[in-house]
């Protein structure tokens, strides 16, 4: 009869909640490299509206041109504070979760190592038995001869 671990579905089971937490945080950090690149976005879009603003006061413009350039700019400054808060939050939210993902990793881990020692236990007690076997064999065809 082969290696049978007994804890073979609980063992099961951790590892896909280990799976579960590290798709969650992978989510979450796949969250906040598309926040920052919206960050990025509104950051050169804020410079260029002051480029073009700039470029646009070398000559007479009208101030309700003017009053819509500096609408557009303050949207693009509030949107990026917005997801500055938001990224925050992720930031947070990644940090609980990096911590939930280690516990259920370690978890995990715990039943992966007490499986390889019953493994190699019961590896050396099959070697033992196999070991007796041969001397059995060997001791009973010495006392025949």
């Amino acid at each position: 009869m082969g290696f049978r671990f007994p804890l073979a579905t609980v063992l099961r089971v951790r590892d896909s909640i280990q799976k579960r937490e590290e798709r969650v945080l992978q989510r979450i950090q796949l969250d906040m490299a598309r926040v920052s690149r919206n960050i990025e976005e509104l950051n050169d879009a804020v410079a260029q509206s002051h480029r073009a603003r700039e470029a646009e006061l070398q000559q007479p413009v009208p101030a309700g041109q003017l009053q819509a350039m500096l609408q557009a700019t303050q949207a693009s400054i509030d949107a990026r504070e917005s997801l500055v808060e938001k990224l925050q939050l992720l930031r947070q939210q990644r940090d609980a979760q990096m911590k939930v993902y280690q516990a259920a990793h370690q978890n995990h881990e715990a039943l992966i190592d007490m499986r390889d020692r019953q493994l190699l236990e019961y590896e050396q007690q099959q070697a033992r038995a196999q070991q007796k076997f041969l001397d059995d064999i060997f001791m009973a065809r010495r006392h025949r001869t």
